[in-house]
């Protein structure tokens, strides 16, 4: 009798454990796929691998207000989907009406970079997606009262414990949410992508404007140039190299006026005056240009690297290299034609994708 009554209480308690309200969660791996023109130079975090439940938390965090001190501001709000995930604005509002001292960056194909912000002072997207939180001009929420807050939300700590089986909440996989949102923003069906991919036509403007964003000009051979690409590197047109060789001195202000730049970061003469070089996709969208949002359209950012070069002591040798002219003169000039101006506007213009900026899936899940 006692043998039964044990057999008994094993196997109702093997049944107990298996119902709906105690079975034991997975998250649903996400299928990430590649545009197959991109490369695979890209590494997803052992720690932080893909999942349908951690994408669909980081979105909501992404767009969530109540991770700023006063309840007002998300990440959205300056990095908005049809502005290219920028928010139009030479710096940034944040939470008491101060400005940022920088412009906000797009985070586009973020996948396929090693180093963020316009300094790269981070190497990591969770590292990245914290600091505007605490950043006391732009969210302005210590990480603990981050936490409190999402801990308070029933939906909340369903939605984590869906994503990283557990409900106990940290600052760490709300880092790690954020990560894997941002990591799926993939802009990749531009006209220039289907172009590529031989779905489409390039007008012959738009072709010379491509030809002339990816040729260092050669005046001695006759080869004419934008020089564009030899910092907005390959078909992702962003600036990300191994290390920190992606940033540059791209000439907007002389010695007397030349902010600090990546030498905050290394310590290094050599780096002041030099900041990432972004990604250009969508990059009609995202006006004001520069760190500092200093010039308003595409055409302003032609005439600077034509004209308004400003010399200093770490201006990049690849623009002081770069000039169509067959007689190099005192002043830096490029060179080129207000023709072939017009033509690289016109190509950059085909890096706007429609289907990225309006993708359900990376929008506020919170508007109506």
């Amino acid at each position: 009798m006692k043998l039964r009554l044990s057999t008994y209480f094993v196997f109702a308690l093997l049944i107990w454990s298996c119902s709906d309200d105690t079975k034991i969660n997975t998250p649903t791996p996400y299928q990430f796929i590649p545009p197959v023109h991109f490369g695979d130079n890209y590494e997803i975090p052992e720690n932080n691998s893909f999942t349908v439940e951690g994408i669909d938390l980081g979105r909501n965090l992404f767009y969530e207000k109540q991770l700023s001190r006063n309840s007002q501001i998300s990440c959205g709000s300056c990095h908005q989907q049809a502005k290219g995930f920028t928010d139009g604005a030479k710096f940034s509002e944040g939470l008491d009406g101060e400005l940022t001292s920088r412009s906000s960056m797009s985070v586009v194909n973020l996948l396929w970079n090693s180093k963020f912000f316009w300094d790269g002072r981070v190497g990591t997207l969770e590292e990245q997606a914290l600091q505007p939180i605490v950043d006391h001009i732009e969210m302005d929420l210590s990480l603990d009262e981050a936490v409190k807050r999402l801990s308070d939300s029933e939906n909340y700590r369903q939605q984590f414990f869906a994503a990283f089986e557990t409900d106990v909440i940290t600052s760490d996989l709300i880092a790690k949410a954020l990560g894997q949102f941002m990591r799926t923003l993939v802009s990749s069906d531009s006209r220039y992508d289907q172009y590529l991919l031989g779905q489409t036509e390039l007008t012959d403007q738009e072709k010379l404007g491509m030809d002339l964003f990816f040729t260092h000009p050669e005046p001695k051979t006759g080869l004419r140039g934008g020089n564009c690409g030899d910092c907005h590197l390959n078909i992702l047109t962003s600036g990300d190299r191994e290390g920190f060789q992606g940033f540059h001195n791209n000439g907007i202000d002389s010695d007397a006026n030349l902010e600090v730049g990546l030498m905050e970061i290394t310590g290094k003469a050599e780096d002041r005056g030099k900041f990432k070089a972004p990604s250009l996709r969508n990059i009609a969208l995202s006006a004001p240009y520069m760190h500092d949002g200093r010039l308003a359209t595409l055409e302003d950012v032609l005439d600077h690297y034509n004209d308004n070069i400003q010399n200093s002591s770490t201006l990049d040798v690849l623009i002081t290299d770069a000039t169509n002219n067959s007689i190099k003169g005192e002043h830096i000039q490029l060179g080129l034609t207000d023709g072939e101006k017009e033509a690289i506007i016109a190509f950059l213009h085909t890096l706007t994708d429609d289907k990225f900026i309006n993708d359900e899936a990376f929008s506020d899940p919170f508007k109506p």
